[in-house]
């Protein structure tokens, strides 16, 4: 059995561990230009999918910095918080640097007979691995290449007219278990801790086009806590949402981003490609106990079981990040109405950590 895993994502490596547990051979083909960065990038793990990937992964514990509480504020309440959640002490995300996992992970898999990697030399590669019949399954996880241009173009696509800035500060030691989003007239701003002296920031900013020390100046004036050392090198991308129509053709599968990419102020981008992989190990699972074989049928299960949860999913992100902006333009009248009560209802709290945590279905 050969599957083909296309791109050189994070999302590829993760995929290809979990395929090599079941003794299937997997090949990763990628660009050579198309080199990972995210320097500045960390990811934000549910500990439910935290638990799925130290068990069938990488235990990534040691480079992963526990998050116990998550309380967001709004333009009009920074002093006191719109919403709180965590309980009993317990950790409700785990924050990991992108790049610190890409390469350990990279690092192991060098070692696993079952996984090949090879570089995309020519423009003709995805001409000829659509022809030829050495893979029985090719999953995209590239959505800028040919493939995905020409094969999988339709998609709900919405531009947020915005841009995310990413750094790292450096502050004094503190204890630094908390997360923190606020609301800003500007756009989403988050405080993502990942050591006692070193925070992750995130800040989505909406039609503007700020200088580095502005967005400097706007950190340090929404900053309730870290007494700041440093910043790192910013980084920036524009904010997309999208959600692709068709998952699969013939024997193909799109992945990842490919099949959907949501604003990052809730941090579930990553979580919703877990939990994607997930499922589809068990209907891997499901074929070989059977004794069948991994055909294009199962790209279409996939789809069947995923692609409305997903979408509900993302737009739930979606519908929280619309509110939210539009509550700004009315002073913040609707979540001082609305949202401090929904914030002060345990069972609210409880069902709303536990969408975070498991998605819909988990």
């Amino acid at each position: 059995m050969n599957v083909c895993l296309i791109g050189n994502s994070l999302t590829n490596l993760v995929l290809a561990k979990v395929l090599a547990n079941k003794n299937i051979k997997t090949t990763i083909f990628a660009e050579k230009n198309k080199k990972n960065k995210f320097f500045s990038r960390t990811l934000g793990i549910s500990k439910n999918n935290f638990d799925f990937l130290k068990d069938q992964v990488l235990d990534i514990e040691k480079i992963s910095w526990p998050i116990k509480s998550i309380k967001v504020f709004n333009e009009l309440s920074l002093k006191e918080e719109i919403l709180n959640f965590g309980f009993n002490n317990t950790k409700l995300l785990l924050i990991v640097k992108y790049n610190q996992f890409y390469k350990m992970l990279e690092q192991s898999l060098k070692k696993n007979k079952y996984i090949k990697k090879y570089q995309i030399k020519n423009k003709y590669f995805y001409d000829s691995i659509l022809k030829n019949n050495e893979f029985q399954l090719i999953v995209n996880s590239d959505n800028e290449n040919k493939i995905s241009k020409e094969v999988f173009f339709k998609k709900i696509k919405k531009d947020y007219k915005s841009v995310a800035y990413t750094t790292l500060i450096q502050h004094d030691e503190c204890e630094n278990n908390q997360a923190v989003q606020i609301f800003t007239k500007k756009g989403p701003l988050a405080f993502l801790p990942f050591s006692k002296t070193e925070t992750s920031i995130v800040y989505s900013i909406m039609n503007k086009h700020l200088k580095e020390k502005e967005i400097n100046d706007d950190i340090i004036f929404y900053n309730q806590k870290y007494k700041i050392n440093s910043f790192s090198e910013f980084e920036k991308f524009k904010l997309k949402f999208s959600s692709l129509r068709n998952y699969c053709n013939k024997n193909i599968l799109c992945f990842g981003d490919n099949l959907h990419k949501i604003h990052p102020m809730a941090g579930q981008g990553f979580n919703m490609t877990i939990r994607d992989i997930k499922i589809f190990s068990k209907l891997v699972d499901s074929k070989l106990d059977l004794g069948l074989p991994l055909d294009s049928s199962i790209l279409k299960d996939f789809e069947n079981n995923t692609k409305h949860l997903n979408y509900i999913f993302s737009s739930g992100i979606n519908f929280i990040y619309e509110f939210f902006n539009m509550d700004n333009n009315f002073e913040n009248q609707l979540s001082k109405k609305i949202i401090r009560r929904l914030g002060k209802n345990s069972l609210f709290n409880k069902m709303v950590t536990k969408f975070a945590d498991n998605g819909i279905i988990y």
